[in-house]
């Protein structure tokens, strides 16, 4: 076995100095130092996994959001030696028995953190025996077929250490199943087959010393079958990666699982988990031809997943506080919009007001960098989405390419898990009605490979997200022929093409001329408007006969707190995204006329809008009639825009965005509410539902304007 490389030797040789001269109470120290080993661990060989096990122990030592008082300077020592001891195993390939290096610092440094003598009996068996090795055959009773121990959480388990481990095993299950789909597109990716390798061994490792033996054995069975196709220079196609996947999920669902039980919930193991063992133990890893045809489903082009490992210093804060953390500092940008706009901090006292500016800035910050707290990348939703992929295609028994662009685009975290069930019915509809199979796509002159493309950017403080294929596109005759027979439309009501595509979000419309498992009942799109809407977003589609289908959905950065500008109509004001909003104009009489068919018309900037007087659709009371004495604000949704009539603007704010609907359902046109600097309510409008409120006006009720 070669020995590690110099550059590895001197990054040891560099924590080990640092260790020395660390305070017991320098948090500051001890987090770049925890991130220091942990980038360490990202450059030890795959292959001597075993080490990396020991220096999460050495990491864990070095937590800055945890103090164990005064054992941390005994704890700072025994880390210490067991960093020398992983540097003395990793430069001792040959000796007999190297693990014994390893032992005895390991159970110092575990009896410390636990705050127990050594020779206790929860330190029993040795560590190494629980974590399991390449070099030693593991002795947990997981290990021994048909002798699977319950699952339960033992009671002396360290249930701090289990929160962590939850929450780092999501993590490495993340990476492994899109390095997992990166493998079968490309078996030669080295540094995926590592990022995989460690994630089953990292498991592994903390579970054991959980004593999680259920999770021990699984993690170290597919991690064997990894390592033998990886020794034995097998592909990771067919059986095997299928049989690799079955054992992340169920790796997934064990983590879930524990995660319930801490709040009381039954521990049992997984339908199955004893089979899915059984086949991984006799698994031999050579391949084996699936059902249907082979269907590919990593990203194109893009880099291998490979986990950050400590790249900056972090610390995990409970999600309830953050939120609460964001909450209020809303309200403070609220307070202080209150405190500007008192007369008292006006002109008549210059100090006063330039202080005011100046906490005006600093909470602006705050604000800024506690919205960039709650923002996390949309990365895992697309491996969430091309395993999806990967699955109905092979189910359905067509190839697919999926191309990924954008994943590391964020969002706010509460939009991230809301906006992922409706790409998830968009794939399913993608990959079941709109590529064809193999076949068919070659007689088209086609590649028999179909292509699904996700793409994220964020712009003007909105996400916007495309999902496209090359399908067969949207047949708009067929989409008319249902809904009229559902009496959606009219047998002689003449559509315009967006609008003729705006009938697939219909409840209960679908073309499919079979049933699926997958989909076909109308269910679908109708939820992923429902859903969207819900985040005051919207979807677009965009479709050519036989070239494919792109659906594009655009939604708000966060719903936490929204820039807005405040208008006045009649006595009422409201507030109007400013991501929504074009441009205000007083618009000359000459700009104006009416078509007879599509009622009030403005001409601005060499553009033709419909004019939608707000005040009709909201019915307000002593609003201005001449949109000469008025201003028109051009607003946007998408690729739609209109001029909204409006009495004047008041200035803009930063508002805390509230539900409306509590209480007294939903509100159309409204998307929510404020409370304004003045201690009153605004209510936020919601831009695509009045466009769709003023499109179904009637004309003869519109008022000429010319």
């Amino acid at each position: 076995m070669p020995r590690p490389s110099r550059a590895l030797l001197a990054h040891f040789d560099r924590v080990s100095v640092a260790l020395r001269t660390l305070g017991a109470t320098d948090l500051v120290t001890r987090a770049a130092l925890r991130a220091d080993v942990m980038r360490l661990i990202a450059r030890v060989p795959a292959r001597e996994a075993r080490a990396c096990v020991s220096l999460r122990l050495v990491a864990e030592a070095f937590r800055s959001d945890r103090d164990r008082g005064p054992r941390q300077p005994a704890l700072h020592q025994s880390a210490h030696a067991l960093l020398d001891a992983v540097r003395k195993y990793l430069t001792s390939p040959a000796l007999r028995d190297r693990l014994a290096l390893l032992e005895s610092p390991e159970r110092s440094t575990l009896a410390i953190m636990r705050g127990v003598p050594e020779n206790s009996p929860t330190l029993q068996p040795r560590t190494s025996d629980l974590i399991g090795d390449a070099d030693r055959k593991s002795r947990s009773d997981a290990e021994r077929t048909g002798e699977l121990t319950p699952f339960t959480l033992p009671e002396e388990s360290d249930r701090a250490l289990l929160g962590d481990f939850l929450d780092e095993a999501r993590e490495y299950l993340e990476s492994a199943e899109a390095a997992m789909l990166a493998l079968e597109r490309d078996p030669s990716d080295v540094e995926a087959a590592q990022v995989v390798l460690r994630a089953f061994h990292s498991i592994k490792g903390t579970a054991g010393f959980l004593k999680l033996d259920g999770v021990v054995a699984l993690a170290h069975h597919g991690e064997t079958l990894l390592a033998d196709m990886r020794r034995r220079d097998i592909a990771f196609t067919g059986h095997t990666a299928d049989l690799a996947l079955q054992a992340l999920d169920t790796l997934s669902d064990l983590v879930r699982r524990l995660d319930a039980a801490r709040q009381g919930a039954p521990l049992v193991y997984p339908p199955g988990f004893q089979e899915l063992l059984a086949a991984l133990r006799h698994a031999d890893g050579s391949p084996s031809p699936r059902r249907g045809a082979a269907a590919g489903g990593a990203p194109e082009g893009a880099g291998s997943p490979v986990r950050d490992a400590g790249g900056a210093s972090s610390a995990r804060v409970r999600l309830d506080r953050l939120d609460a953390m964001v909450d209020l500092v809303g309200e403070l940008v609220v307070a202080h919009w209150m405190i500007a706009q008192d007369p008292d901090a006006g002109r008549a006292h210059p100090e006063l007001a330039r202080k005011v500016a100046h906490a005006g800035k600093l909470v602006r910050e705050l604000h800024d960098m506690s919205m960039a707290m709650r923002m996390v990348p949309l990365r895992a939703t697309c491996h969430k989405l091309l395993r999806l992929a990967r699955d109905l295609a092979q189910q359905a028994g067509k190839q697919v390419r999926c191309e990924v662009e954008g994943e590391m685009t964020e969002l706010d975290r509460n939009m991230v898990e809301l906006v992922a069930d409706p790409l998830m019915h968009m794939v399913r509809n993608a990959i079941d009605h709109g590529l064809e199979l193999p076949e068919e796509r070659a007689g088209l002159g086609k590649p028999m490979v179909g292509r699904l493309a996700l793409c994220a950017t964020q712009v003007n403080g909105q996400v916007i997200i495309e999902l496209s294929d090359d399908g067969r596109g949207l047949q708009r005759e067929r989409i008319l022929d249902q809904a009229r027979a559902r009496g959606l439309v009219h047998a002689d009501e003449q559509l315009a093409d967006a609008d003729i595509l705006d009938l697939i979000f219909a409840p209960g419309l679908s073309t499919a001329e079979h049933v699926t498992e997958v989909s076909g009942r109308g269910v679908g799109m109708d939820v992923v408007r429902r859903n969207v809407e819900a985040l005051h977003g919207r979807v677009d589609i965009r479709s050519t006969l036989g070239e494919g289908t792109t659906f594009t959905m655009r939604v708000p950065l966060t719903l936490a707190i929204t820039d807005g500008m405040l208008v006045r109509v009649g006595e009422e004001r409201y507030i109007v995204p400013t991501t929504n909003i074009v441009v205000s104009v007083r618009p000359e009489r000459s700009a104006l006329f009416t078509v007879g068919a599509r009622g009030e018309m403005a001409r601005l900037r060499q553009e033709v809008l419909p004019v939608v007087r707000l005040h009709r659709l909201l019915g307000v009371a002593g609003a201005r009639e001449d949109p000469t004495a008025a201003l028109l604000m051009v607003v946007s949704a998408g690729e739609r825009r209109c001029a909204l009539l409006v009495d004047a603007i008041v200035g803009q704010q930063q508002v805390v965005a509230k539900p409306a609907t509590a209480g007294i359902g939903d509100v159309p046109g409204i998307a929510g509410a404020a409370i304004l600097g003045d201690g009153c309510v605004g209510l936020i409008l919601d831009i695509p539902r009045l466009m769709d409120m003023a499109r179904r006006v009637p004309v003869a009720d519109v008022q000429a304007v010319a």
